[in-house]
């Protein structure tokens, strides 16, 4: 065999087992405490010691040897913005407001049965792939969803359902997961407040307007801000003079 060919090889296998074989990597939630708090879904279904023997051994892998495979579903967004439709600022700017939106993703399981007494372990099987997800999501895990154009990080689980069409002999063979990328991860509230506090040191610092805790923006305040400040004396001055009467 010539190098080029253990090379495809090679990079055929690393493609296969990234999109098709465990593109879905779980992270946090029920794998927090494990060597890098993630862990490949293939190690829900019991099969992550076969994977390491058979890469150890043939140096290769073939998706036909694991549980499902993966196949992304058509209509997975990368860029999903929401037109404006009231004003933000001034009307100047309103029209050509967007909003961000968070990103959804899906991807097709295909798990048929295919050897014999395969029947009898796809029930154990998929019902601990099952509960597995289940306390991942109630603890609070995200995915990571790798496609072969986009890489989805931090997403989390919408849903799980039969699509099995009726034209096969099997029932159950094809299940939807269903993600979405959310807005509220750390990192993207580390952007929103760092493009929040990049406006106020260009000049727009929010000041308290002393009204039930709530604030206005200091290019209002400024204008207005030695006349408050007199005013405020003023009172000051004129409660002095008052309690100077009463004491006399």
């Amino acid at each position: 065999m010539s190098l080029s060919t253990t090379a495809s090889s090679a990079f055929r296998s690393v493609y296969d087992l990234a999109f098709q074989v465990s593109p879905i990597i779980l992270n946090g939630g029920i794998v927090a405490s494990t060597l890098g708090g993630m862990m490949p879904i293939i190690g829900l279904t019991g099969q992550l010691a076969s994977f390491a023997g058979a890469t150890l051994t043939s140096g290769s892998i073939s998706a036909d040897n694991f549980f499902a495979r993966f196949v992304p579903v058509p209509g997975g967004t990368v860029i999903s913005n929401a037109v404006a439709t009231f004003p933000f600022a001034n009307q100047s700017v309103a029209a050509n407001a967007i909003i961000e939106q968070p990103l959804a993703v899906s991807l097709l399981m295909i798990a048929p049965v295919k050897e014999d007494g395969g029947y009898l372990s796809k029930l154990a099987t998929f019902t601990a792939l099952r509960t597995s997800l289940r306390a991942h999501n109630a603890a609070g895990g995200t995915y990571h969803i790798a496609t072969p154009s986009f890489i989805y990080q931090n997403c989390v689980m919408t849903g799980m359902q039969d699509v099995t069409s009726g034209e096969g002999k099997q029932q159950q063979i094809m299940w939807q997961l269903d993600f979405i990328k959310p807005l509220i991860s750390e990192t993207d509230a580390l952007t929103a407040q760092n493009a929040l506090m990049s406006k106020v040191t260009g000049g727009q610092p929010i000041t308290p307007s002393g009204l039930a805790g709530t604030s206005i923006w200091s290019s209002a305040a400024t204008a207005v801000g030695s006349a408050a400040q007199g005013a405020v004396q003023g009172i000051n001055g004129i409660a002095g003079a008052v309690n100077t009467f009463l004491s006399q």
